[in-house]
């Protein structure tokens, strides 16, 4: 019955883009040099996800949709293979079919962090890291920084994209910034000082891929696209982490208001995770963001979000995990001034990951939406989903 629901869904038509959002991706990640003892120095990964969600109520339009998003990732860890001193290769493919529920809700967050807009097969990540000494790395290539900024494990959980980047960053650059679904050139040096604590800094092509052909994996330096400079610090916080990070762009933005372009778009944000019970099998853990991001270029300038993960607590069930979380982008000053639109956005996600095998997750999740893009004329969402995640790994080849 799930599967013909799919497949009807899948007829249903096609709306407006969404907005760019986080995504983070599923494969496992062995540090070069440290090959799993089991598995050998070589991972050959698959992830196929299918959504099945629907606006129950409120939004632009009531209507269910069909998502998926298909993985495919090979990592290499080069020094076992051909003595390559320190260094991991590390390649990965995406499909999506380009369905958007965001069209029926309106929202700006995006309740679906698989939803890419753009029915695409493209080359997301090719990149070579390569240790430098005992405590540091740097990584080159084609790059998705939130698979490593601005991300927590709890949080990840979650289906709605602001968990998985903050709006306040996620919204930012003429094409979002260097994430799900459209990747930029990057270099990346992270330096791991203490245990516990990492620093991170990178420089990333200003535009990813090429805004007139969103469906292509494009390279296009130049033209006036700038660069994105991104710092993060790590730090140990009560078995948990913390984490404090800047971006900023160096290309001039058009203002808000219609004034003439400046520079100076760039934010701050702080986000943190500890576990609050830890007992018996059974887990509680914490999650909290902030961030802002400069008022007279874009949407939000301000971003709250936070929740609960549990872990553990149905019994005869201790990998099944559920949740809630809220996530709230403010409105800049400029924008709604310009726009007439109203405070907020503030999405709130219900949801319960059930693995039913070692391959098979299915995760039902329930989200209501209020003031959908902050604007007016648009009604409280109600929106119900169900999602299954079939992943498949061979390694040692």
């Amino acid at each position: 019955m799930f599967l013909s629901a799919l497949i009807l869904a899948a007829a249903g038509e096609e709306l407006s883009l969404p907005p760019p959002h986080g995504h983070l991706p599923h494969a496992h990640t062995h540090a070069p040099g440290e090959t799993d003892e089991t598995h050998g120095p070589v991972l050959l990964q698959a992830t196929y996800t299918a959504e099945l969600i629907g606006n129950a109520s409120g939004g632009v339009k009531r209507g269910t949709r069909y998502l998926d998003n298909f993985d495919l990732v090979f990592e290499a860890d080069m020094e076992a293979l051909v003595g390559w001193h320190g260094a991991q290769v590390h390649v990965y493919g995406l499909y999506n079919n380009g369905r958007s529920i965001s069209g029926l809700v309106g929202d700006t967050q995006a309740v679906s962090n698989i939803e890419s807009g753009t029915s695409a097969l493209r080359l997301y990540e090719a990149w070579v890291d390569q240790k430098l000494g005992e405590h540091a790395s740097l990584r080159v290539g084609l790059y998705d920084l939130n698979s490593e900024f601005d991300a927590l494990d709890a949080a990840g959980l979650f289906v709605s994209s602001p968990h998985g980047i903050g709006t306040d960053f996620a919204q930012s650059g003429q094409n979002g910034p260097s994430i799900f679904p459209s990747t930029s050139l990057a270099t990346r040096l992270a330096v791991s000082p203490a245990e516990g604590w990492t620093v991170r800094a990178a420089v990333l092509d200003g535009v990813p891929g090429n805004p007139a052909y969103p469906g292509r994996t494009a390279v296009k330096l130049g033209h006036g696209d700038g660069a994105l400079l991104v710092g993060e610090v790590e730090a140990p916080l009560g078995g948990g982490k913390l984490l404090l990070g800047h971006w900023r762009y160096t290309a001039y933005f058009e203002r808000n208001d219609g004034t003439a372009p400046g520079d100076g778009n760039a934010g701050t944000y702080v986000r943190a995770e500890v576990p609050l019970i830890e007992r018996s099998g059974r887990k509680v853990d914490a999650f909290a963001r902030l961030g802002t991001a400069s008022g007279r270029y874009n949407m939000f300038d301000r971003f709250a979000s936070g929740g609960l993960k549990f872990s553990g607590w149905v019994p005869g069930r201790e990998e099944d995990e559920f949740g809630i979380a809220f996530a709230a982008a403010f409105t800049s000053d400029s924008w709604r001034a310009a726009t007439g639109a109203s405070s907020s956005e503030v999405a709130v996600e219900a949801t319960y990951r059930a693995q039913v095998a070692s391959w098979l997750a299915v995760q039902p999740n329930i989200h209501y939406v209020h003031r959908p893009s902050a604007d007016r004329t648009i009604a409280d969402a109600l929106v119900i989903g169900l999602r299954a995640e079939a992943s498949f790994s061979l390694f040692g080849f």
